[in-house]
């Protein structure tokens, strides 16, 4: 197996494995404000959630849609640490995609109680959201035996593929 082909399963098995990402927004003047939010994944590049549009972090995005993106286990022991890092434009979706990525939405996540597509426009309380990856890289451990350096650091990944 390739180190590409390595990276891209161990960052895959951590999206896979989590249900809940950081999202890191800012407002127009650069104040930043993180959410963790419930999400689902299309193939590995796209990321959705549902939020309020009235939530800081949809204020923020409808401003500014430039966002990051950590999905990891905060469970785990001290030093056994797996993140995905992920660089993303994110946006409402819009009307005419509802459909199809409720759907997509709603597939991953099956004890949750499925949101129709007339749920997620005006006038109702909740719009379904998408962050588009434009960079991501994986939290490589100091001590790692395949790829470590001794201190904690980051390698590009390209999830899709």
């Amino acid at each position: 197996m390739s180190r590409e082909e390595i990276l891209r399963n161990r960052a895959r098995g951590v999206v896979d494995a989590n249900k809940y990402m950081a999202l890191g927004t800012a407002d127009e003047t650069g104040s930043p404000w993180v959410s963790p939010v419930y999400f689902t994944p299309d193939s590995y590049s796209d990321f959705y959630w549902v939020s309020s549009p009235e939530a800081r972090h949809s204020l923020n995005i409808a401003g500014r849609p430039e966002v990051s993106i950590v999905i990891f286990d905060s469970s785990v022991p001290i030093g056994s640490a797996e993140a995905v890092y992920v660089t993303a434009l994110a946006e409402e979706v819009p009307v005419r995609e509802l459909e199809r990525c409720a759907e997509v939405y709603g597939v991953r996540l099956p004890e949750a109680r499925r949101i129709a597509p007339d749920e997620l426009r005006a006038p109702a309380d909740l719009r379904l959201y998408r962050a588009s990856a434009t960079d991501q890289s994986l939290l490589i451990r100091g001590g790692d035996p395949d790829f470590g350096r001794g201190v904690d650091s980051r390698l590009p990944v390209t999830l899709t593929g």
